[in-house]
């Protein structure tokens, strides 16, 4: 079932999600810690759902996005609904809980975001990242910075959000070394995969840098995986399970 509001802005998804869904599989340890915080919410608004990806599957579930492009590879079972984030078309309290996954750096607007969430539902469940944790993943430090400058501009900090929320709880996500959901962070020991012009594509902050910045440095990476340079520089990386970079899971309400 598809509605659509007047979006404000061009989404970005309309031109970089095209084949999202076959990439970004959605890792079945965040997505039981996910279902936890959704635990006993019989209807769910997942506010940027993209493709679906950590809905729960016991729950009516209806998927907000603003890029058609997204809700066309998101699954029937749920209401689609074109809006953004900061213009919710839904009564107060519609719903018992609102998620939002890695999307808070797309909002137009985060402060109206979360108080939409909080005006339409009685729970909210955000998984971010935190632009204030150390250590940064050493793509952004040793290859692109431009990343990294990108990337500290567009997050909301913890503690901003947890304050505009009223988070009462805030969760660690350390990632697995073989997390599935091709996100940025998902190949901090998997360094050749950043080689993949195909899961490249798949992040929005490769997909919007230009090529003349992207491939040369690809092509240093590239490189220092040959010559076992990387392997050298971060060794301590290849006997860890898990890193935590920063990802936090917050809930509040309800």
């Amino acid at each position: 079932m598809d509605h659509t509001t007047k979006s404000p802005r061009p989404a970005a998804y309309d031109s970089i999600g095209v084949g999202y869904r076959a990439v970004r599989r959605p890792d079945p340890r965040l997505h039981a810690l996910i279902g936890e915080a959704l635990a006993g919410a019989r209807t769910v608004v997942n506010v940027g759902a993209g493709t679906g990806s950590y809905e729960p599957a016991d729950a009516e579930v209806t998927a907000v996005d603003p890029s058609q492009v997204m809700l066309d590879q998101h699954p029937d079972t749920a209401t689609k609904v074109k809006a953004t984030a900061d213009h919710l078309p839904f009564p107060d309290a519609s719903f018992d809980a609102a998620m939002a996954v890695m999307t808070l750096h797309h909002w137009p607007d985060p402060a109206a975001g979360f108080a939409e969430m909080r005006r339409v539902a009685r729970r909210q469940v955000v998984f971010t990242w935190d632009p204030e944790h150390r250590p940064l993943l050493w793509l952004l430090e040793d290859y692109l910075p431009e990343i990294r400058t990108m990337e500290l501009a567009r997050f909301p900090r913890i503690a901003d959000i947890a304050t505009a929320l009223g988070a009462h709880t805030v969760l660690p996500f350390p990632i697995p070394h073989d997390f599935t959901d091709a996100f940025q962070i998902a190949f901090w020991r998997r360094p050749h995969l950043f080689l993949d012009p195909a899961l490249r594509l798949a992040s929005s902050t490769f997909a919007t840098l230009p090529p003349e910045v992207v491939l040369p440095a690809m092509a240093r990476l590239e490189a220092d995986l040959t010559t076992g340079a990387w392997h050298t520089r971060h060794a301590d990386l290849l006997t860890r399970d898990t890193m935590d970079y920063g990802y936090r899971l917050l809930i509040a309400g309800e």
